[in-house]
């Protein structure tokens, strides 16, 4: 009978657009809980997370008497087609693959809940609970065991058929699945992703610094710290770099699904505009993109670093205007620093105006930093 559920299920996922699907015991994840410990203990944890480990590693925590768990993984488009060209005066940021189209959290949620009717018309008294990306369950600690693709030296999940770039979510169910064999890592003796990581975030082969990775910096709220400022290029949220050095990614490229087909101006937009956005204006443009999920305020400061990246002067007025009229302090202080990387009279005279007037410590301290610089060019 569950045999059969099985092999339904499989032709079901494949016919609403499923792109891989396994299935996996429900037993505790007892070597990924070391690892966990071992994060946190190091201090390598994102902080997004989970905070219980015992709930992470867990399944029986999560519902009465797991049997199993599904994982699906649906194939996202790596090529920007038509993407603009930024140039002097017109310089762009860019958000990450995972945040290209509508929120990657809504399309598996949507394609999850179908799974869960398919199985309730069938076994109406059934136990389900699914989740994607900020459930309790390692995402790619299931997919692995499921058979989804092997467990990557860059901590991705990488398939034969579509490489990394894939979004997972699983579902815990009562229903006694036979598990499919999970696949041996194919990374071999390669260290490309670890040797072309821009703050040395990926320590080793399947472990990762996150509060050095980029991914997670483009997503504080604070004020960037300084060593980390010029890794950040023009990137505007998450990064790519460990996935797009990865042989096994060269080729892999889908537009499996309409949802994800990246808007050109929209995940590669003009930076100066950013800076004066209102929040409307953020959530008409940007709200449906995964990457939007902590607000306008992170993308603003990324959107500052990127323009002193470019030593953009042309943009000198619009971030002297964030310096003297921005409320919050955050932007005020990347402006500052902004403003000193790029340099130039103006620059100068806008920071020695806007010190007498500061009064919050992390942005004088930015100012005095900014002043430094343009004096040592000097």
């Amino acid at each position: 009978m569950y045999q059969q559920l099985k092999t339904d299920l499989i032709n079901y996922s494949k016919e609403i657009g499923i792109d891989k699907i396994g299935f996996a015991a429900a037993d505790p994840f007892l070597e990924l809980k070391q690892k966990l410990i071992n994060q946190q203990e190091l201090g390598y944890a994102s902080g997004f997370e989970e905070k219980d480990i015992e709930k992470r590693v867990n399944p029986a925590l999560l519902i009465d008497q797991p049997r199993s768990i599904i994982a699906i993984a649906l194939a996202y488009p790596s090529k920007l087609e038509n993407a603009p060209k930024g140039k002097k005066g017109e310089r762009r940021g860019l958000f990450c693959r995972a945040s290209w189209g509508e929120d990657y959290h809504s399309i598996l949620r949507r394609k999850l809940a179908m799974l869960e009717s398919f199985l309730l018309e069938r076994l109406p008294d059934v136990q389900l609970r699914s989740m994607v990306d900020t459930g309790e369950l390692s995402d790619r600690a299931v997919a692995e065991r499921a058979g989804i693709g092997w467990s990557a030296k860059n901590c991705a999940i990488i398939t034969p058929e579509f490489g990394s770039y894939v979004y997972l979510g699983e579902m815990l169910t009562n229903v006694p699945f036979e598990p499919d064999v999970p696949m041996e890592s194919q990374c071999g003796s390669c260290t490309k992703c670890i040797d072309a990581c821009p703050t040395s975030a990926l320590i080793q082969g399947g472990q990762l610094n996150s509060q050095r990775c980029i991914a997670y910096l483009t997503q504080t709220k604070g004020i960037l710290p300084e060593q980390f400022r010029k890794h950040l290029g023009n990137r505007l949220y998450g990064c790519d770099t460990c996935q797009t050095v990865c042989p096994e990614n060269k080729g892999k490229h889908v537009l499996i699904h309409e949802e994800m087909i990246p808007e050109p101006e929209q995940v590669k937009p003009l930076l100066e505009p950013i800076l004066s956005i209102s929040n409307k204006e953020f959530k008409e443009r940007f709200g449906e993109m995964s990457g939007s999920w902590r607000g306008k305020k992170p993308i603003q400061r990324n959107a500052i670093i990127a323009l002193a990246h470019f030593k953009e002067e042309s943009s000198i007025r619009a971030l002297v205007h964030v310096l003297e009229e921005d409320p919050r302090p955050v932007l005020r202080g990347t402006a500052a620093y902004a403003i000193g990387q790029i340099g130039g009279a103006e620059a100068e005279r806008a920071l020695k105006q806007a010190l007498s007037r500061e009064k919050e410590e992390e942005v004088l301290f930015e100012m005095e930093k900014a002043l430094q610089t343009l004096r040592s060019v000097l």
